[in-house]
């Protein structure tokens, strides 16, 4: 019996397209309250504020934020009115340069409270990550070590994937070709 998701891998770029995305640019949330997004943000996940819009000029207000050099990589518009069902947006992700970053995310939002959904390493791109909620119910994820896709296109094969129920499975537990050495092997400890 065939499947809904049958044949979605067979779809293609096309050819001659007059431009190239290059990456996601930026995600704009409505939060319920734009002081204590803001401060989630910031506090617990070290984003900058670039610009604010006041109530006048976006209702509810409206700020940017960056955790690059990218003038805004999240913004927050307090204009949602009552509690957040997250419907719509599955997650957004942030990568991290280090896989003892990633547990010290984990060991950051824990000493705030924040609750972990999940810890470990998911299957397709095999990155391993931490993921948890912002204060509306955003799903969000740190992540590091998300496979890599060549010229050639080739992805790595679903007999290879390997998942993890935790940070301390995926690390003892490694992908093919997943360096997961710590720099700091005590983390593992904290």
């Amino acid at each position: 019996m065939a499947s809904p998701t049958d044949g979605l891998k067979g779809y293609r770029r096309p050819q001659g397209l007059p431009f190239r995305l290059n990456k996601i640019g930026h995600v704009v949330l409505n939060v319920s309250d734009l002081d204590r997004s803001v401060r989630f943000y910031t506090e617990l996940l070290g984003f900058q504020v670039s610009d604010v819009y006041p109530d006048a000029m976006v209702p509810g207000g409206m700020v940017f934020m960056r955790c690059n050099s990218d003038h805004h990589g999240v913004a927050l518009v307090g204009s949602l009115a009552g509690a957040s069902h997250s419907t719509e947006l599955n997650h957004m992700a942030f990568e991290v340069s280090s896989l003892d970053e990633v547990l010290r995310a984990r060991a950051h939002l824990r000493r705030y409270g924040v609750a972990i959904d999940f810890d470990g390493r998911r299957r397709a791109g095999c990155q391993i990550a931490v993921e948890f909620r912002d204060p509306d119910g955003h799903r969000l994820e740190i992540y590091w070590g998300l496979d890599q896709v060549g010229s050639d296109g080739m992805v790595r094969p679903e007999s290879e994937w390997k998942g993890a129920q935790s940070l301390e499975q995926a690390i003892a537990d490694p992908v093919r070709g997943q360096d997961t050495s710590l720099r700091d092997p005590s983390l593992l400890r904290k």
